[in-house]
């Protein structure tokens, strides 16, 4: 039996933290999508399929053509950020695209105005702005929010708003007492507490407005006790953490295939050169440890040492990124993974993937925005584990370990669809073609 879903009637706001290389990339390919200048390539809201029912039946639509998702002409852009430039200027100081196409836009993004944002320095070192909010306190600065929210919903006539963190990966924090429940971290704003980082005041504000939330990078967000909660108690859908991209991309497509032929792991050794902001911020060793334990921990779970003790029990797991300003946007992951087969035979796999960051994240922004969407649309509420395909450390309910193996995120999530609107899950057994 399908779930009822509202129709995605009328336009969407996507209010974006953070107007740099991720977010002007995607706002400039919707756009560039629009005019029929470019294709969709990276997102599975557009491009992607969905198999229905046996494989005899050929009954394999799009993804967009089988739940109800927002159509990208009605998509209407916002974003708040700590530098004054529009979108267009934003695009072209972050280097991505080719001037060429950022100019066939130019009116769209010079359109895209950011707000004043919300930024403390002491969470995020290696940046500083000038277009900045001013509060007494941070609850207070958390209503600015909310009525930039309500301001840019009413001016731009949006029936819906989701919104997605694409700014700059904050310095390690651990959850505490000031995040276990609403009125302790409502206190917390109050008294300014420095466990109240700059992207849960986002994450309060989009809450607290009535808006889905994606937090894009590893920072602790929405994952704590009192934001899981507010969530669910508004009706709200959250997901989260950190852009499954470049190099993660590659362990989690990996990973799953040496495990499945039980092929045991020695070490594994990765390092990253990026030139853009997020390589910049990334350098200070505060925000690195936020990205590395967002990183280091895929391995784990894939592989879980704990049950193939013999194969995978005290691998080498080593990960690096250095800031390397000629590289700009253009990242170069290189992994070295040590190997033994048969016999306890060494092998090794080496990979140098050329990436580009913010190519390969505008996609997600995309889809995360639509799903979101859909899934506030369809009632659902709390942590997005169906979304898990997206991200890197991807949330979970408590006490649940995270399923990083990229192939089952993909069927839990199509499984979900398929639930949503009452089509049978597919299992794979596939002995009805055979009794």
């Amino acid at each position: 039996m399908s779930k009822t879903i509202e129709e995605p009637k009328g336009k969407l706001g996507v209010l974006l933290v953070g107007l740099g290389a991720v977010s002007t990339t995607f706002i400039a390919g919707v756009e560039a999508i629009k005019k029929g200048l470019a294709e969709p390539i990276g997102s599975l809201t557009q491009m992607g399929t969905i198999r229905l029912g046996k494989r005899t039946d050929n009954r394999v639509p799009k993804i967009k053509d089988f739940v109800p998702l927002a159509s990208l002409e009605d998509l209407v852009f916002g974003a708040w950020d700590i530098f004054e430039e529009d979108a267009y200027e934003a695009a072209l100081h972050a280097g991505v695209l080719e001037r060429e196409l950022v100019n066939q836009l130019k009116a769209e993004l010079q359109s895209v105005r950011p707000m004043k944002a919300v930024f403390d320095q002491h969470y995020v070192k290696r940046l500083n702005g000038t277009h900045i909010k001013q509060g007494a306190n941070k609850l207070e600065l958390a209503e600015q929010l909310i009525e930039d929210i309500t301001n840019f919903k009413r001016a731009n006539e949006c029936d819906r708003v989701v919104m997605i963190w694409c700014a700059s990966t904050e310095v390690f924090m651990k959850s505490g007492r000031d995040h276990e429940d609403i009125k302790s971290f409502e206190q917390a704003m109050r008294e300014n507490s420095p466990a109240i980082a700059p992207s849960m005041i986002y994450a309060y504000a989009a809450l607290k407005a009535g808006v889905p939330f994606a937090n894009g990078a590893p920072n602790l967000t929405v994952d704590v006790p009192a934001l899981t909660r507010l969530a669910i108690n508004e009706g709200l859908p959250v997901c989260g953490k950190d852009f499954k991209t470049g190099q993660t991309l590659m362990k989690t497509i990996l990973a799953p295939g040496l495990k499945s032929r039980l092929l045991g792991l020695h070490g594994w050794f990765s390092t990253n050169i990026l030139g853009n902001r997020d390589g910049e911020v990334l350098d200070d060793p505060e925000s690195f440890k936020t990205k590395e334990e967002s990183k280091l921990s895929v391995l784990e779970y894939i592989l879980q040492p704990d049950v193939y003790p013999t194969l995978y029990k005290d691998f080498s797991h080593i990960v690096r990124i250095n800031y390397y300003p000629p590289r700009g946007d253009n990242k170069e992951g290189w992994d070295n993974i040590d190997i033994f087969g048969w016999l306890g035979y060494p092998m090794q796999i080496k990979i140098d993937f050329l990436c580009r960051d913010s190519i390969l994240a505008a996609p997600i922004v995309l889809d995360l925005a639509l799903f979101l969407d859909l899934a506030h649309r369809a009632g659902m509420r709390g942590i997005q584990e169906w979304l898990s395909f997206y991200f890197k450390s991807p949330m979970t309910a408590p006490e649940l370990y995270p399923e990083h193996d990229l192939f089952i995120q993909l069927m839990k999530l199509k499984n979900t669809l398929r639930h949503l609107r009452g089509e049978e899950l597919i299992t794979h057994l596939g002995l009805e073609y055979y009794d």
